[in-house]
């Protein structure tokens, strides 16, 4: 219950914060598309089309309540900036060496124990139904998720073997600022790791 009440809280703010915006500068600083005649934004997230309706901001299908509020505060946050093409950790974001760098180190425990001794065709299997793209890098797999349209989020893993245990470590690109928050970044990986690990389970049952 309490949570239920701290997320309809958020989401009541990111609705009245909204309220009156123009809907063609929403779709120029965040890259959604925008449909006047149905009055409509249309995106893809984590390998679901979704469409949020306007000036409700009903959001359709149903979505994870953390899912649904980082749209939201997208939609009222992003600035249209450039993408760098440079990667940070989540900790290096501006005021996120707290939230940002415990997500770091969760992230490469989940990966350790959830993914790292996991066939590789596994977790690629399980990243590419959740719209993430393979990269060549300096790991054993790299993946780039467009989580929203102008936030990328990179996972690279490398994989254990006879000596060393596996693990993996998730970027952000260094814009990512201009596009949410640190606790929502953080809210966004948390969602990535928990759905590749769902991703994997189902495999295996």
């Amino acid at each position: 219950m309490k949570e239920n009440r701290a997320f309809e809280n958020m989401r009541m703010t990111a609705l009245e914060r909204l309220a009156g915006r123009d809907p063609e500068e929403i779709q120029k600083n965040t890259g959604i598309v925008f449909v006047p005649e149905t009055s409509q934004f249309r995106l893809t997230s984590m390998g679901q089309d979704i469409v949020v309706s306007w000036p409700e901001c009903k959001i359709e299908p149903e979505l994870n309540q953390w899912h649904h509020l980082a749209i939201l505060h997208y939609m009222d946050t992003a600035d249209g900036s450039s993408l760098t093409g440079e990667l940070m950790s989540f900790g290096e974001q501006p005021g996120g060496m707290v939230r940002g760098g415990g997500f770091d180190r969760l992230c490469e425990q989940t990966v350790s124990r959830s993914m790292g001794n996991c066939p590789e065709e596994a977790v690629k299997e399980a990243c590419l139904a959740l719209g993430g793209k393979i990269i060549s890098c300096n790991a054993d797999l790299g993946i780039v998720f467009p989580f929203l349209p102008y936030y990328p989020v990179t996972l690279k893993i490398w994989f254990s073997d006879e000596e060393i245990a596996g693990t993996g470590r998730m970027f952000l690109d260094r814009s990512a600022e201009h596009f949410l928050s640190v606790e929502d970044a953080v809210t966004v990986g948390t969602l990535l790791l928990e759905e590749i690990q769902k991703k994997l389970q189902e495999r295996q049952s």
